[in-house]
């Protein structure tokens, strides 16, 4: 369990690190940037879930700002910003030799990119299941609604044409 706390912290001392040319400070960009890998794993969870079990996303939409908020936002409150515990651990690991930071940080980057990766395949494979089901922006209804647009879109765009190449009067 300590290492995986220990982890955790030099997941956060890296975004810190990696903020230091932000505009905010570098413990309020690093947390924002860390909610937003939270953010992007929960996503790909419940994506997850949702193409699996083919259950309603509304419900996993609350049920995952719950989740956020409970298992999440206020822990790291008092892991990283209660009594600036933050400086603490960036002084601890600003300590580590060059060679553990650079292994370190390949794996955390390693991490990180799994992470993005990994929501952005679980949305590829919901507008997958989408598109076979056709349901969602692929129903056949709007598939038709949004082809009949289209056609009238290129009729005007002719028409424009012809007026401006002086057909229309031919």
């Amino acid at each position: 369990m300590k290492k995986i706390e220990q982890c955790y912290y030099y997941l956060y001392y890296r975004l810190y690190k990696h903020s230091q040319s932000s505009i905010f400070s570098n413990d309020y960009a690093a947390t924002v940037f860390l909610y937003a890998l939270w953010i992007f794993f929960l996503f790909s969870i419940f994506n997850y879930y949702s193409l699996f079990t083919n259950t309603n996303k509304e419900v996993n939409k609350v049920l995952g700002i719950i989740i956020y908020c409970v298992f999440i936002v206020i822990p790291n409150y008092f892991i990283f910003h209660y009594n600036d515990q933050w400086k603490v651990i960036v002084k601890e690991f600003d300590k580590l030799p060059k060679e553990k930071d650079k292994k370190y940080g390949i794996i955390v980057w390693s991490i990180i990119i799994f992470i993005i990766g990994n929501m952005l395949f679980s949305f590829y494979l919901l507008f997958a299941q989408a598109k076979k089901d056709q349901i969602g922006p692929y129903a056949p209804e709007i598939v038709a609604k949004k082809r009949k647009e289209d056609s009238l879109q290129k009729v005007q765009q002719i028409e424009k044409l012809k007026k401006i190449y002086g057909e229309d009067k031919k």
